[in-house]
């Protein structure tokens, strides 16, 4: 399989499909704002006008939008992507939505011979440029094994997790660990600057001990430069902990440290922070705590 469509180029599928371009695959692309396309046109990708003619001649049409509502207007309302793609194609949707929109993608793709799968990724926007995403995939093993080299070029590790939806339901519960980990990080290091702790000396601690997290090493050095730049943008955040309240309310399993995180981030987006990096909602928890944190 060579021929792929990428459908979706934000921070997450621009760097993904310029790493394809790299392997060699022959990629067409199509996003909603067609001069994003540019920077890989120029890598040598085609671009078509709309989605049709984009998965016109793909083996594998691979798509990575920002939401549920993004994507059901693209396979079933205006963008008519169910209407165009052909028996024999395989859908991977990479996508962080509800496990519903899956199974919804999943049927509609069955009735019309397509082969389909959920594989959205964990990491940003260094991982995506860099190849060094981690896939979480749900659909037959027997498919994932056949497009698993496909994805091991746009990863460090590929993880099949079991049938139709069980990609996006793990990438859910992984992003309940990241919101956690960011309040913990934002809690932790907002008390020791109130306590007069060097921040520097604190993430020497955390760099070392039994409960370090890659996690706390970046975000934490980017915190005591006051740097929010975007690798994954606070609203998007925001977007996931809904998905991951309501996907604990479908199963009633309460979660009550992801609702009180939920809480801060809604605050940090209503201050509109909304387009900065995640990391970024942690200025609430200062603020909340009177701490001034200047640029060190």
């Amino acid at each position: 399989m060579k021929k792929i469509a990428y459908l979706g180029l934000g921070i997450m599928g621009r760097g993904m499909a310029g790493n394809l371009l790299k392997a060699g695959y022959e990629v067409t692309v199509w996003n909603r704002t067609p001069e994003r396309c540019a920077p890989l046109v120029a890598q040598g990708a085609k671009q078509a006008g709309t989605p049709a003619d984009a998965v016109a001649g793909a083996e594998v049409v691979m798509v990575c939008l920002s939401d549920d509502n993004s994507v059901e207007d693209l396979v079933f309302g205006s963008g008519n992507l169910l209407a165009n793609v052909r028996q024999g194609q395989i859908v991977v949707d990479m996508t962080t939505c509800h496990p519903d929109t899956t199974r919804k993608e999943a049927a509609a793709y069955a009735e019309k011979g397509v082969e389909f799968l959920d594989a959205p990724v964990f990491g940003s926007k260094n991982e995506a440029a860099n190849g060094g995403l981690w896939i979480v995939v749900g659909g037959k093993k027997e498919l994932f094994e056949q497009v698993k080299p496909i994805l091991e070029v746009l990863s460090e590790t590929t993880h099949y997790m079991g049938g139709t939806a069980m990609g996006t339901s793990m990438k859910l519960v992984g992003n309940l660990v990241v919101a956690s980990q960011l309040e913990a990080l934002g809690e932790a290091m907002t008390l020791a600057t109130k306590a007069g702790l060097n921040p520097e000396d604190v993430l020497g601690v955390l760099h070392v001990t039994d409960f370090k997290s890659p996690i706390f090493d970046g975000v934490g050095q980017a915190l005591i430069n006051r740097d929010f730049s975007t690798h994954f943008a606070l609203k998007l955040m925001l977007k996931d902990a809904h998905l991951i309240a309501r996907f604990a309310q479908d199963l009633n399993v309460p979660i009550p440290a992801s609702a009180a995180t939920r809480e801060v981030i809604k605050a940090a987006v209503n201050k509109g922070w909304g387009e900065l990096n995640a990391s970024a909602f942690i200025q609430q928890l200062e603020e909340l705590a009177g701490v001034q944190v200047k640029k060190q």
